[in-house]
């Protein structure tokens, strides 16, 4: 369904299930992360770009103090009704992420006084690892900017807000890269975003002859909460032991031979290959984009590999079927690159592809994956998107 069509079913339903008006209509991107897995809480860079897949909303500001809320992508599409009051309590349903955001903007001071009645419809498959949660939170923080003339919240801070309500609300503990993809997102561009200090740069995301394809393994990356929490705990362990030796707050400080120097200070080995995995990670995100920048994309490909094993070996946060994806995307001719992309354990894998190549990756993998899991794959070529805008 494209978006002229997504936007009328949008306002259709919004009719239907609130009643005739004016409503304004906004969307937030999901998130592809090319290279730089588990650095962004890690003080390290990181390189996604927003995808044209996303999170719609249709709005419309109340005279009261009740907020309404509803998603077409829960079955029945049934209204959530709180009040203004008690829209920043918990409720352990989906609405908690746009409840989280409405908490955060309250902790910053922006006072919200009246009611709205709000429908929203996503795109990007449920459990994908392509960021639902950073475009709904980015989104909800986007329209409440609107409705209530937050003129002060600046674009890049629609993705603190998201970070925040996804942190402290939701309780987990995410970096920024997802919330700031979906905010800061250009058309055809990635980003390299060096976390520790929030610089960042756009780079055009020209691959001669070649695309980005997304391949959903389908397998809804359910320990990813509880066991992200515990990657990023883990590597505060690692940081509060090499900081005797060189005063660092965050492993994205530390180079690999510095990592390799100080390494026998860790004695526990799952805490090593965790720090391992993120200084590691963070000198691969860095070296891909010069030699994107180069238009050495085989380099490029090269690294996206690498980062696969290392996520697989030392940060242990793939899974058998991924694992099986990407070995048999490197077995094929005009594969460039292929790796787990999000916070892993299943959701999707992330390939450059030679474009005389993509039928030939598709037709193989496709086979083979419902030859050995009897499940159907789903592929997304894309191209970046724009991100966080009203409609």
């Amino acid at each position: 369904m494209g978006e002229k069509e997504i936007l009328t079913m949008l306002q259709d339903k919004f009719k239907e299930l609130y009643g005739d008006g004016e409503v304004s209509l906004f969307f937030a991107p999901g998130r592809v992360n090319l290279i730089g897995e588990h650095t962004d809480y890690n003080g390290g860079h990181v390189f996604p770009c927003a995808l044209t897949l996303g999170t719609y909303a249709a709005v419309r500001l109340r005279g009261d103090d009740t907020i309404r809320m509803a998603s077409l992508n829960m079955d029945d599409a049934a209204i959530q009704t709180m009040t203004v009051e008690s829209a920043s309590d918990k409720s352990s349903t989906w609405t908690d992420y746009p409840r989280g955001v409405l908490w955060a903007m309250r902790e910053k001071g922006y006072a919200i006084d009246k009611g709205f009645d709000v429908l929203y419809y996503g795109n990007i498959p449920a459990g994908s690892g392509l960021s639902s949660s950073a475009s709904l939170e980015v989104l909800t923080a986007l329209y409440i900017r609107d409705l209530y003339h937050f003129d002060k919240v600046e674009q890049i801070d629609l993705a603190f807000l998201g970070q925040t309500a996804e942190s402290d609300f939701v309780g987990m503990k995410c970096g920024i890269m997802d919330q700031f993809a979906s905010a800061m997102g250009k058309e055809n561009a990635a980003m390299f975003l060096e976390t520790d200090t929030m610089q960042f740069d756009y780079l055009p995301l020209v691959l001669d002859d070649a695309k980005i394809v997304i391949t959903n393994s389908m397998v809804k990356h359910e320990l990813a909460s509880s066991e992200y929490n515990t990657r990023r705990s883990e590597c505060e362990k690692a940081v509060s032991i090499l900081n005797g030796k060189y005063d660092i707050k965050t492993l994205g400080e530390l180079t690999p031979e510095q990592f390799d120097e100080a390494k026998t200070l860790i004695s526990d080995e799952t805490i090593a290959k965790r720090a391992k995995h993120a200084v590691y990670e963070n000198a691969r995100t860095i070296a891909a984009v010069e030699a994107l920048k180069a238009n050495d994309i085989a380099t490029f490909g090269r690294l996206m590999n690498e980062s696969h094993v290392s996520l697989r070996d030392d940060y242990a946060v793939s899974c058998p079927e991924i694992d099986d994806l990407t070995a048999w995307a490197w077995e094929i001719d005009g594969v460039i690159g292929s790796r787990i992309t999000g916070g892993g354990f299943g959701g999707c894998t992330v390939s450059i592809i030679k474009n005389d190549a993509i039928d030939a990756y598709r037709d193989t993998v496709k086979a083979k994956y419902a030859s050995k899991y009897d499940t159907e794959l789903e592929f997304y070529v894309v191209d970046p998107g724009e991100g966080a805008h009203k409609i």
